[in-house]
């Protein structure tokens, strides 16, 4: 049983997450569409300084990704989300449980590939970052590895751009389509006939301030 899945909050007020929840998401949804506007316009830059300052760029948010993917990982282990209202059809509900899966697989496995990928292309013992800041590349990666992992993670790139489209849909369907109190579950996205929300993701329910 994939409770996420089967279970519904029931009747009463829609359960949102939690304002940690929200704010770690939109920060994470600003920094993946700069990261894939990074690498989109690095990949065909000739070598040269530019080239390289966007690739620094590009591996200092990846790796912030990456903590942060971590973090938010961590919270919503420890936090339950919370529970579909039950308007959401079961088919629904099981395309978006794996969507967010699927966002957390990539969102980690991509920076490791990009890591590998420049550990493998790696000149010397470490790789820079923003803010003078170096880190050691992964030792014992060969060139052909690091080619192979940056082939992945360019296949990757493209799967999450469909992830985030598809996602992108689903919200604007709920919110406009199907006009369903379900799209009040991550603000500023508001429930259509201004049903009551509350916070339900941990334990129990709390009101919304404000």
């Amino acid at each position: 049983m994939d409770k996420m899945i089967d279970r519904t909050s029931g009747d009463g007020p829609v359960r949102r997450y939690s304002n940690t929840a929200v704010a770690i998401h939109w920060i994470t949804v600003a920094l993946v569409l700069f990261q894939i506007w990074l690498g989109l316009s690095f990949a065909d830059l000739a070598q040269g300084p530019d080239r390289t300052q966007l690739f620094t760029w590009h591996k200092t948010i990846g790796a912030t990704i990456l903590i942060l993917t971590l973090a938010r990982l961590t919270y919503r282990l420890t936090n339950a989300p919370p529970l579909f209202s039950p308007d959401l059809p079961k088919w629904e509900r099981i395309a978006a449980v794996w969507n967010h899966r699927l966002f957390y697989i990539l969102l980690i496995a991509m920076p490791i590939g990009g890591y590998l990928a420049v550990s493998g292309q790696a000149k010397g013992p470490t790789t820079p970052l923003l803010g003078e800041i170096s880190i050691p590349v992964l030792p014992g990666v060969s060139e052909g590895m690091g080619e192979l992992a940056g082939d992945v993670h360019k296949a990757a790139a493209f799967l999450l751009i469909a992830l985030i489209v598809v996602h992108v849909a689903a919200a604007l369907k709920h919110q406009f389509i199907d006009r369903a109190p379900v799209s009040g579950r991550m603000p500023p996205f508001r429930t259509p006939h201004d049903e009551p929300v509350v916070i339900g993701q941990g334990d129990g329910v709390r009101a919304v301030e404000g």
